[in-house]
């Protein structure tokens, strides 16, 4: 499936990030959306194509056009993220070099980590400023509740990847982690393991503050500017500041790692967005 016949820009923005300030945004999906998670919060909507496979979905030159369009490219970083899981993407290192190139701006991949085991992701990644890597899960039924992954992703091959590639990436390394209910003991434990063995240099805590459209639109792959929203949302359930704060204090106090919070929980903690 590649997806070169798309009516619309690949280069989005700038959104208004919580982690990376005014970022811009760079599809390297296209309109369909693709990806190795169907997450029950995924802002896209259901997702459309459900596979593990790399492949080009668009070529880096239209994405080179689309990017020249928003020169002088006055934002705070380029991200990577857009209609689905960037690391499908067979001309990811092409992408991220032409956009470093021509920007001089740092660059961020967003990813579900489900492709890190992968060698040829990890030389791709390599060159990435920042990487953040989904991490919702620590036991099997919380992935298959919240993320949804393909049928041939486990866990254990899911972790396994990203501690291989956790030991060669030299970038910033982020854990980003989406809580829509409060987290057991067992839970809280065995994450604070991971992080302890993966190392991150920050984690960042959310919980769903933007609607889940019922349908895929592109819309969803910025802040879902469209008011009114012409399509039907789902509005999710959340947890509160407190909650995100005290598992974020727990893991800071047990670990000394930098954690984030999500835009609600840093205004109603009094934070910086």
């Amino acid at each position: 499936m590649n997806e070169t016949d798309v009516t619309f820009s690949l280069v989005y923005g700038p959104v208004k990030s919580w982690r990376y300030g005014r970022s811009l945004g760079i599809d390297p999906i296209g309109a369909v959306s693709t990806c190795s998670f169907n997450c029950v919060y995924c802002q896209l909507g259901d997702i459309k194509h459900h596979i593990t496979q790399r492949q080009i979905f668009v070529p880096t030159a239209q994405i080179q056009a689309d990017l020249q369009a928003f020169a002088p490219w006055d934002v705070d970083m380029i991200t990577l993220s857009g209609s689905g899981e960037p690391t499908l993407a067979l001309n990811l290192g092409e992408i991220l070099w032409m956009a470093k190139a021509i920007t001089g701006k740092p660059v961020a991949v967003l990813t579900n980590g489900t492709l890190l085991g992968d060698g040829a992701v990890q030389i791709d990644l390599a060159i990435a400023d920042q990487v953040a890597v989904k991490l919702d899960a620590v036991t099997s039924q919380q992935l298959h509740r919240l993320n949804r992954p393909v049928t041939n992703l486990s866990l254990t091959r899911i972790l396994a990847g990203l501690k291989l590639f956790r030991q060669s990436y030299t970038g910033h390394f982020a854990i980003q982690t989406m809580l829509l209910a409060p987290w057991s003991e067992l839970e809280q434990s065995l994450y604070i393991a991971e992080m302890r063995e993966l190392a991150p240099d920050e984690i960042q805590l959310n919980t769903p503050t933007r609607p889940k459209p019922l349908t895929h639109q592109l819309d969803g792959r910025g802040n879902h500017t469209s008011t009114p929203r012409p399509y039907g949302v789902k509005y999710l359930k959340t947890v509160s500041a407190a909650v995100l704060k005290d598992f974020g204090d727990r893991i800071h106090n047990t670990l000394d790692i930098p954690v984030r919070y999500a835009p609600v929980a840093t205004q109603t903690l009094g934070g910086e967005p």
